[in-house]
């Protein structure tokens, strides 16, 4: 697509089929479907406004709905307020960072103590109709997103009851600043800032839905901009693009990339359309010079010389003095989902694969002939099973 800006090919559409390797869940497949755009001598602002209009085009002609005014946040704002990048924005519940108030600061309560992070949000009314047994549950989920654990309290007479009443004799100002009430839940955990926001936020979602607090009826839209430029790969000792190495930084942030203090707050020019939780659409504003380029591969740590030999082209091509572009893409499965209220992305595609990638209609992957395999010139390097022994 960006050889393509390159070339003078001002903009380029295309419906295209894809295929993935990450882990699959009830949002994704192996081999999707998605709208593809890219324009040139545009900003990351032409774009989205580009996205709201096919949505809206989509959502009007497909449910004669109106989209209203799309609200925008910071990736930054929304891990802060919902421990997520992809935030339902259909219901309340939102997560209070308490890891600096004075009651948790001065409790003695062990799973507070010497810890990164704490956050809490509140379940109205949930108090008296939420029994230790689902209670277990929750927990055990939020313990697949890395937390050790989660705290609970009823609020009852202004005290809270369970595990969070060991945090202090008085909670009342604990209360008053998560804005909980009597008859109320308040969920709490405590971490590393990873898993705190991934086991809360992924938990509000679980908890709204369980208890009847998502209107299905209802299609919430949001932006999600500003994302990290970089993360830091612990496993790999380096660091690695959070979308992919094209993207761009800020501008306001670009003389970072020369700092390796400053990293980790590179923020990018990339955003991302959410809808009741899920993301249908995604992009960036490309990196147009090479310079930039070749920077971005020397921080994710590729060679110069294997840069030149996997992306020569590229880098040929951004020396000729590009205009800067942009573009983004959409979920088509994802959104075929959303508009026909289907429980899974599998519901939408013919000929669905199952967790494991596999086909049960066609039975497929099957075995190859070693005659197929010899006429592409491909060797097979799976082991061979020996035969059982009679």
């Amino acid at each position: 697509k960006q050889t393509l800006m390159v070339s003078g090919m001002d903009r380029y559409f295309q419906i295209v089929r894809c295929f993935r390797d990450e882990d699959l869940r009830a949002d994704r497949q192996p081999e999707f479907t998605q709208i593809d755009l890219e324009m040139a001598s545009v900003s990351a602002e032409d774009v989205m406004q580009i996205g709201e209009g096919i949505v809206r085009s989509i959502w009007q002609k497909s449910l004669n709905h109106d989209i209203p005014e799309i609200p925008r946040i910071t990736y930054d704002e929304a891990m802060a307020r919902f421990g997520v990048d992809n935030p339902d924005m259909r219901f309340g519940m939102e997560l209070a960072d308490v890891t600096s108030h004075e009651t948790v600061v001065q409790s003695d309560f062990k799973p507070l103590q010497d810890v990164a992070m704490v956050k809490a949000f509140v379940v109205p009314g949930a108090a008296k109709g939420t029994t230790r047994k689902v209670l277990d549950q929750w927990t055990a989920f939020a313990k697949t997103y890395g937390l050790s654990g989660l705290l609970y309290g009823k609020v009852q007479d202004g005290k809270l009851s369970g595990p969070l009443s060991k945090v202090s004799d008085d909670t009342s100002a604990l209360l008053t600043s998560l804005g909980a009430g009597d008859d109320d839940l308040v969920l709490m955990a405590s971490g590393p800032e990873p898993a705190v926001n991934a086991g809360l936020g992924r938990l509000r979602a679980l908890v709204a839905k369980e208890k009847g607090m998502i209107n299905e009826d209802e299609y919430k839209f949001v932006w999600v901009t500003d994302f990290p430029l970089l993360e830091y790969d612990e496993d790999m000792g380096r660091y690695v693009a959070v979308h992919h190495p094209f993207t761009s930084p800020l501008p306001e942030h670009r003389s970072w990339l020369a700092d390796k203090d400053k990293l980790a707050d590179v923020r990018s020019a990339a955003y991302d359309l959410v809808c009741n939780g899920y993301e249908i659409g995604g992009g960036s504003v490309r990196i147009h010079q090479r310079e930039l380029q070749e920077r971005m591969f020397d921080l994710l740590g590729l060679p110069e010389e294997e840069a030149k030999e996997k992306f020569g082209f590229l880098l040929e091509a951004l020396s000729y003095g590009p205009p800067p572009h942009a573009g983004m893409a959409f979920g088509f499965d994802r959104v075929a989902m959303l508009l026909t209220k289907a429980a899974s992305i599998r519901d939408v595609i013919a000929f669905p694969k199952t967790a494991t990638t596999s086909d049960i209609m066609s039975g497929a992957p099957g075995t190859i002939e070693d005659a197929q395999l010899a006429e592409l010139f491909v060797r097979s390097t799976a082991p061979v099973k020996q035969a059982a022994e009679a």
